[in-house]
């Protein structure tokens, strides 16, 4: 009985070592999906959060602006209000390009214009640059950013195509010649 179980001894062995490997890469590829959700969940949230700060931020560039420069036109206002909240959004490590705080000022603008509408029924505030002109810069911004995100999501498509796996195109179709014969009146 002794011999027996020290020849098996080995085999034993191996097989535990194999499900002990197989369950450790299981649990390690487990912990890596949690990690992924969870680093999306964070980047959304934390993106949430600075969206947040980048509107009260543009709000308080509108303010001091509007309070500041009362007797300058509307264009050195943004510039000022521009300047303002850069320099907040920088000192908090908050990266925004000036389109996205251009409209983000412009949105304040926007609100504290109805607000005015909604209370006096007369606007006092002049408008300070074509609204247009910032809508287009943004939507065109938005494009390209949703742009690259395609072309992410392709190239990610693309590199996890399994090799040796291959999709054949449905062949075209060969035109067909016809020939006209030609009718005599003799």
């Amino acid at each position: 009985m002794q011999n027996v179980i020290e020849t098996i001894q080995p085999a034993i062995s191996t097989i535990v070592t194999a499900i002990v490997g197989v369950l450790v890469t299981f649990a390690l590829a487990g912990i890596n999906t949690l990690k992924n959700k969870a680093n999306n969940w964070l980047d959304a949230r934390t993106t949430a959060a600075q969206r947040e700060v980048i509107h009260k931020v543009a709000g308080e560039a509108f303010a001091l602006a509007q309070t500041t420069f009362k007797d300058v036109g509307g264009v050195r206002k943004m510039q000022e209000a521009l300047q303002y909240a850069s320099l907040r959004l920088t000192e908090q490590g908050i990266v925004v390009s000036p389109t996205e705080l251009q409209a983000a000022i412009e949105k304040a603008y926007l609100e504290f214009n109805s607000k005015q509408k909604q209370q006096t029924g007369i606007v006092t505030v002049e408008p300070q640059i074509n609204i247009e002109e910032a809508s287009q810069a943004a939507a065109k911004e938005a494009v390209s950013g949703l742009a690259a995100k395609l072309n992410d999501f392709l190239a990610q498509a693309t590199a996890e195509v399994t090799p040796g796996v291959h999709v054949q195109a449905a062949p075209e179709p060969t035109p067909t010649i016809t020939e006209q014969i030609p009718t005599s009146a003799e």
